[in-house]
């Protein structure tokens, strides 16, 4: 009889957690803030389920064609796993593309001035810490492509963050030995096969890392190009361009690995 009880108890249980599971709810806005005076858009999402504690806040950053749809899927992705996820907006409101010209053009001013990715991402780093959900001491930035890029250089500025998160983007920085300003960890998801991100310049970043002292990881998937996380990427016909599914799903697990180092579950 006990051990029936037990199975009763056990069973209530879990199907209590399927039902909460099931009633969990992500929601996303738009949020406006300003750099410099100029307009910019953001996005927040946050699991309306999780009660009023403070919790987590994560930074990401778009790829870039500026801060569309994918990014804001990206958001509910990370805000579904308990986090308060802020989409930033790194080229000013309404402003994206599909043009790789186009691209080309919105995403120069800023590696021509690193200074520029730095301050854009903290002004949206600060519009995160704004938001009364969030606990300003558990902090993370992760990007995509440009957004990766991005992402570097917001730890290597000295940003009081716990971890940065690089999808598939640029390693290469002319500041490498800023780097040893950040006390945060680093995780980098590059593709084995990614003609952006060649060997010589992954290899240039592992010895950036080295001299830093910085808690870091880098995780090459084999047959992976660039924008692997993007199941868009392909409609772009651009060469050493691709979607990989495996790589895609790889990297996110252990994006969720390395949050919860920092977090906890």
């Amino acid at each position: 009889m006990k051990q029936i009880k037990c199975a009763l108890i056990f069973s209530t249980l879990v199907m209590g957690m399927l039902v909460s599971n099931a009633l969990a709810e992500v929601k996303g806005w738009p949020v406006p803030y300003k750099i410099d005076g100029k307009d910019f858009v953001g996005y927040v999402a946050v699991d309306q389920d999780l009660g009023s504690a403070k919790k987590p806040g994560v930074l990401l950053i778009h790829e870039w064609w500026g801060h569309n749809e994918y990014i804001e899927k990206r958001a509910r992705d990370y805000a579904a796993l308990g986090y308060i996820a802020f989409a930033a907006d790194m080229y000013g409101s309404g402003i994206l593309t599909g043009s790789p010209a186009e691209a080309t053009k919105l995403s120069k001013p800023f590696y021509e001035d690193r200074k520029l990715f730095r301050a854009h991402a903290k002004a949206a780093l600060e519009q995160l810490k704004k938001d009364s959900r969030v606990d300003v001491t558990k902090l993370a930035a992760l990007g995509y492509c440009f957004g990766g890029t991005t992402v570097l250089e917001l730890a290597r500025s000295g940003a009081e963050i716990g971890g940065v998160i690089s999808f598939h983007g640029g390693l290469s920085t002319p500041n490498a030995a800023d780097m040893k300003n950040f006390k945060g960890r680093v995780i980098a998801f590059t593709g084995a096969d990614d003609p952006m991100v060649p060997a010589a310049e992954r290899t240039a970043f592992q010895d950036e890392m080295r001299t830093s002292g910085v808690d870091w990881q880098v995780v090459e998937f084999g047959g992976a190009v660039h924008a692997f996380t993007n199941p868009g990427a392909d409609a772009f016909n651009i060469p050493g361009v691709k979607y990989n599914a495996l790589a895609d799903k790889r990297s996110f697990a252990m994006s969720k690995d390395f949050l919860f180092e920092l977090f906890g579950k």
